[in-house]
């Protein structure tokens, strides 16, 4: 019997490149969506979308696919800031609840891979400084991200199997170079124009770009070498 198909929904794009490494061949969608591809991977069929962060867009994404799915399973996955000091940048976070406006259960891959499982905080906004990540991993949260609580809540609206896999892009112990949160536009999505022009009002920041950028495709690498060897 054929697998049900992996619908993986992430942020942006960016957050596949790691796992497109491990592709066969993909080609584009009818969904009206940022980024949306049909591939094979290791013999069984994906469909990867990113729309943009946050719950609002993630879950135009997922009820996107989700109406034209019957047979699939749900991955919330993409990349995560750290609420524990020991987790480094490429870590593997395995949510087994999801904490977003309401605590939602999540089914746990299969993997011979290391990683770490526990509780993900989902919200809508991007956590900046060491501080605020200090105070969000207070109750016992590993990790802290934007989309998976809204893309749980439609995999329950449709049955659909739920996992959720994060990769750390940034640690616990440091400040992101801006606040994302002031540069986001009136849909939700990060504008470069505004990160462009808040970095050049404080030129300091433009290290901290680069190291994150740097940090992104380390983090996109690792969860794309984890997710192409796990079982769903």
């Amino acid at each position: 019997m054929k697998a049900p198909t992996v619908v993986a929904i992430a942020a942006e794009a960016r957050e596949f490149a790691g796992l497109l490494r491990h592709a066969g061949r993909t080609r584009s969608t009818e969904f009206a969506l940022r980024f949306a591809r049909r591939t094979e991977i290791r013999g069984r069929e994906w469909l990867l979308a990113a729309h943009g962060p946050g719950p609002r867009l993630a879950r135009e994404a997922a009820r996107t696919v989700l109406e034209n799915h019957a047979d699939c399973l749900v991955l919330s996955t993409g990349f995560c800031g750290a609420l524990r000091a020991d987790l480094e940048v490429g870590a593997i976070v395995v949510a087994r609840e999801v904490r977003g406006q309401r605590v939602y259960a999540a089914l746990e891959p299969r993997s011979i891979r290391s990683d770490v499982r526990g509780t993900v905080r989902s919200m809508d906004r991007v956590a900046v400084t060491v501080e605020e990540k200090q105070r969000l991993g207070g109750d016992g949260a590993c990790a802290v991200e934007m989309e998976a609580g809204a893309v749980a809540e439609e995999a329950a609206r449709c049955a659909a199997p739920y996992y959720c896999v994060r990769v750390v892009s940034d640690t616990a112990r440091e400040d992101l170079p801006l606040d994302f949160n002031a540069v986001r536009d009136a849909a939700g999505r990060f504008s470069t124009a505004r990160i462009v022009w808040r970095a050049a009002l404080h030129p300091a920041a433009f290290p901290g770009l680069i190291r994150l950028g740097r940090q992104g495709r380390l983090a996109s690498n690792a969860l794309g070498d984890y997710l192409a060897d796990c079982e769903f």
